[in-house]
């Protein structure tokens, strides 16, 4: 009887030690460990990804706005109008819905001060007051010259899958990309817009 207990205990000994020796499972349990860890990776780099790549595009859109305006040796609202499809061409396909633009015209006198000689934006208003300061980067305030500013901002949707509390939400927040660029005039003096502010 005493011998049968102790084969009892020997089994159980044994089966114990084969489970704890088991490493069948080891990988499914590392990996429920580590899926959640890998899917935040994987979207976190494809919202860093596309958010980037929608600021290069806004930038760009500010870039070509600036160049196109800077090689006229005169504008108007209707020429500064006809940007907003140059920058929705430089965007796509990104959706150009909700484009913010704004056009300034810089003079920089003598003394390498740079101030808003007029302005334009999307909805043909003036966002800037005649002669008010700008702040223009020093390497193109060159005494007696003349710039052209582009800003351009685009809402840009960012999917966010983890809410504060940690659970998983799909909601989208929305933040706005905003760009400048400044170009020197191609032609003449100045820029004048005949009918700006």
């Amino acid at each position: 009887m005493s011998e049968r207990r102790g084969n009892s205990w020997r089994l159980r000994l044994v089966a114990l030690q084969r489970l704890l020796d088991s490493r069948s499972g080891a990988s499914a349990i590392e990996f429920a460990f580590l899926m959640p860890v890998l899917i935040a990776l994987y979207l976190s780099s494809y919202e860093i990804t596309t958010a980037y790549t929608a600021s290069t595009k806004v930038l760009k859109a500010a870039s070509t706005v600036a160049d196109s305006v800077a090689r006229h040796s005169t504008v108007t609202k209707a020429t500064l109008a006809e940007m907003i499809d140059a920058a929705k061409a430089t965007l796509a396909p990104e959706s150009a819905d909700g484009l913010g633009l704004k056009i300034t015209g810089v003079s920089v006198d003598s003394a390498g001060n740079a101030s808003v000689l007029w302005s334009w934006d999307q909805d043909g208003n003036a966002p800037y007051v005649k002669g008010s300061e700008v702040d223009a980067p020093d390497d193109l305030k060159t005494p007696s010259s003349f710039l052209i500013r582009a800003e351009a901002s685009l809402p840009h949707e960012i999917l966010l899958y983890m809410t504060s509390a940690g659970s998983f939400d799909r909601s989208t927040r929305s933040i706005t990309l905003n760009r400048e660029f400044y170009f020197k005039q191609r032609l003449g003096d100045e820029i004048p817009c005949g009918d700006c502010s």
